[in-house]
């Protein structure tokens, strides 16, 4: 309570002394001629306003907050200059002197760091060639995160942003999985995964699932873009989440960077990094290796990354980049546990069979052309080579293992594609404006088997006894996308905007292969036997629209809503599957729907920072569970199917405010700050059927919160954070429980990390307690890998890093 009112006062106090208004004026010059340069012009970088300087090249802009701002003047055939200057209680000059160019047009090139922050921001309403006006966006910066790293503890890294319901299926951090608003975590596949803006996931259309996340150890920050990404982004209903990997520094040509980390459970981290530039190179590589026990039996893992990108800028109008990407590892997976088990011990494993193996190879070549000042074009050209490997016994948990054949799945991916953006500036009507076009082609191949592994225990991962081909399913998904998209902001006014927005998507599936059917009856006597040959080809177009309107009547203060429409592709696991727990409706549909945002953000830098949004999801067409009785066997099973339409609505709220800051000025040294995250969630299905009339949208806690507290005093951090999510539904019919614990309740649970820091000189060392008071809990229930059943998540944890920097 005592923060709000704080909070309220501040606001409050800010409009107040915000109501006085000044001005920038100054002149532009050519410092060849000592004269005013033609059609010269002022870009305010803050809202993207120009101001056009006269024939003695003299200029204005009015209406201004106190504040700091950042102006760009230019001129053709003049060098660009970008320059900061602060407002405080009256108008104030600032001069420009552009120098004439060398034989190439210079680019307006702003180098100034995104505003100071407390540790989580907003992306600008431009980066790049994408546009985020009006859109609901998170910025995470790494460098302000406590926690830890080298196991990408997911709970500790997105704690400021709002609404993420997280798995944790296993305390390695090898497999991300978040979901928004009501949304599945699973492998992150409701959010289209990029690493520094190309995609990573297997296939981004029809298996659109992440089983490579980049180590946070290597990143530079993560943004995060709400249901609106949808535009820029393609199909999904969730947003876009693009991790940025760190880059050579500047400031110097060579660094280097090793973190040695050791922690429960016999975990073992090594992270090196390697940064240079020199003349129009620079790069930037790491390798990780990492390996640990597992907090129960039997989840031993290890782990290799590695990481290389090249940087070559020839001129000031091209920049080339060229990146790859390599990880593999071997996991054993203890499976999961029924309710009963998970009540009388947690750690205990019922499965020491069941093996996990992931090899991933991703390449991008990126380029940068600068057309003229105000217009630039990005091509991205990236493809990725990679296969992941299951074997266990998947059958109930709730039966033993009989010691026989495990079932194997091997997929292979082969995927490519291109991305070309260009993004124009343009003054429209005294204002400036932005038009942003672009093109999407992607070409995806997956190779999916499934049939009989070997009876033993380690993970051999060929098919037995047929000669290696295998006896359940051999399938070829090729998949096409065609896109085009889009965006412009219009600024009617210095502090309105509006951004409306088009994509066309040509979207191409296939499934081609064969199956095997072999029905048993209680006794274990084949009933049926049979092999089904199957070609299905769906192809369809559609178009989708959104607007945004952003109001800023300072720049402290936004008021911002967003209309955008959605659309998800069946994926490849909705076409055929051969799973003991889950069976297929052969007549589904894809899933459409929109999502609507209406939210006021703002605050100080490095004082406070506030975001609060009202949203509303409708999803269409929903795929879900629906409860079966096979009509020969008399068991039951769950049917993947088409249930209908749903609604998620609610309220993210973020507060964060720096104490001591607040009552004694930005120039106090020392930092307390404290922030509080609050997502409140109704996600009801709107079905008339009884078996979903009135139920809760599966996977969507109707309460997650975090709150918490930073400490930063010279070299030394402190940090201590509280999470809690309420109890939620795991399907469509709202089950409490059942025998093999593949659907039930996920019980409410809460959680607390510490973590610290000290540099001194060149040395850091980090080390913190994860799940301080060793709860025992669970945020999942798997109907196949990593279980089936219950994944009980890690008991009390302690690391230790020590970083060595030159």
């Amino acid at each position: 309570m005592r923060l709000l009112l704080t909070f309220l006062f501040l606001i409050g106090s800010l409009q107040l002394t915000l109501a006085q208004t000044y001005s920038i004026t100054g002149s532009i010059t050519n410092t060849a001629t000592n004269q005013a340069p033609a059609e010269a012009e002022v870009l305010l970088v803050n809202n993207g306003t120009f101001a056009k300087a006269d024939r003695k090249g003299n200029y204005q802009i009015k209406n201004l907050k106190a504040g700091t701002y950042t102006l760009t003047a230019f001129s053709l055939g003049l060098t660009t200059q970008t320059q900061e200057i602060t407002i405080t209680n009256a108008d104030v000059t600032l001069e420009f002197a552009l120098k004439p160019l060398e034989g190439t047009i210079g680019e307006v090139k702003v180098n100034s760091e995104r505003a100071k922050d407390l540790g989580v921001s907003r992306l600008r309403s431009t980066e790049g060639t994408a546009i985020y006006e009006a859109k609901k966006t998170e910025v995470i910066n790494m460098r302000d995160v406590t926690g830890n790293l080298a196991t990408n503890n997911s709970r500790q890294v997105f704690a400021k942003v709002a609404g993420l319901n997280i798995w944790e299926s296993d305390g390695a951090g090898l497999q991300l999985g978040i979901g928004g608003r009501g949304l599945s975590p699973n492998r992150t596949s409701n959010f289209n995964t990029r690493q520094n803006g190309y995609d990573i996931s297997a296939d981004a259309l029809g298996y659109p699932e992440s089983y490579y996340t980049p180590p946070t150890e290597a990143l530079d920050r993560i943004e995060v873009v709400r249901g609106a990404a949808s535009l820029q982004y393609g199909t999904q209903f969730g947003g876009m989440l693009n991790f940025v990997m760190k880059e050579a520094p500047e400031e110097k040509s060579f660094e280097l960077v090793s973190r040695q980390t050791g922690g429960s459970f016999g975990l073992f981290s090594s992270f090196n990094s390697v940064a240079a530039q020199k003349g129009q190179f620079h790069f930037y590589g790491f390798y990780q290796y990492k390996r640990g026990d597992g907090w129960r039996p039997n989840s031993g893992f290890n782990v290799h990354t590695a990481f290389g990108s090249l940087h070559y800028q020839p001129s000031e109008k091209l920049e080339v980049k060229l990146d790859y990407t390599y990880m593999d590892y071997l996991a054993q997976q203890p499976g999961g546990l029924t309710d009963a088990a998970f009540a009388a011990d947690p750690r205990q494993s019922v499965r020491d069979r069941n093996w996990f193996a992931v090899n991933w190879n991703l390449l991008s070549l990126s380029l940068d052309y600068r057309l003229g000042e105000r217009t630039k074009l990005n091509v991205r050209n990236f493809g990725l080579v990679a296969e992941r490997k299951a074997l266990g016994y998947l059958e109930k948990i709730n039966r033993p293992d009989p010691m026989g054949e495990r079932l194997l799945l091997k997929d292979k991916f082969r995927n490519f594609g291109n991305e070309t953006r260009l993004i124009h500036r343009y003054t429209l009507l005294g204002h400036s404006s932005t038009f942003l076009v672009g093109t999407r082609y992607y070409h995806g191949f997956t190779d999916q088997k499934q049939g009989n592994g070997s009876a033993g225990s380690g993970p051999d991962f060929r098919y037995y006894p047929d000669n290696g081909n295998p006896s359940l399913s051999d399938y070829d998904y090729p998949s096409r996308n065609l896109a085009v998209f889009t965006e412009n902001i219009f600024n009617i006014t210095s502090k309105l905007s509006v951004t409306p927005g088009l994509r066309y998507e040509w979207i191409r599936t296939r499934a081609q292969g064969r199956y095997d059917v072999e029905n048993r009856d209680q006794a274990g006597n084949i009933l049926l036997e049979e092999r089904v040959q199957e070609n299905r080809l769906n192809t369809r177009g559609l178009v989708l629209f959104g607007l945004g309107i952003s109001f800023k009547p300072s720049d402290q203060l936004e008021v911002y809503g967003n209309f955008s429409q959605n659309y998800r592709a069946i994926n490849f696991n909705d076409m055929r599957i051969v799973n003991a727990n889950i069976r297929i409706d052969q007549n589904l549909q894809d899933e459409k729907g929109y999502s609507l945002d209406l939210g006021t953000r703002g605050g100080i830098a490095e004082v406070v920072n506030f975001d609060i949004s009202l949203f509303n999801l409708v999803y269409d067409n929903r795929i879900g569970l629906r409860p079966q009785k096979d009509e020969v066997l008399y068991t039951n099973y769950l049917l993947r199917t088409n249930i209908g339409k749903s609604r998620n609505r609610g309220v993210e709220t973020f507060v964060e405010a720096d104490v001591l800051k607040l009552f004694f000025g930005k120039e106090h040294k020392t930092s307390l700050s404290v922030f509080s995250n609050l997502t409140l969630v109704d996600a009801d299905y709107l079905i008339e059927e009884e078996i979903f009339k009135g139920k809760k949208v599966e996977l969507a806690p109707a309460v997650i919160a975090k709150t918490g507290t930073s400490f930063k005093k010279g070299n030394f951090k402190l940090s201590y954070q509280y999470a809690y999510t309420s109890e939620q539904y795991t399907d469509a019919s709202n089950s409490i429980s059942e025998p093999t614990a593949v659907f039930g309740k996920i019980p409410a649970y809460w959680v607390m990390d510490l973590s610290g820091s000290y540099t001194y000189k060149r040395f850091t060392l980090e080390t913190g307690l994860n799940n301080l008071t060793d709860n025992r809990y669970f945020t999942r229930r798997a109907t196949a890998y990593p279980g089936p059943g219950i994944i009980p998540s890690d008991a009390r944890n302690y690391y230790v890093t020590l970083q060595f920097k030159l």
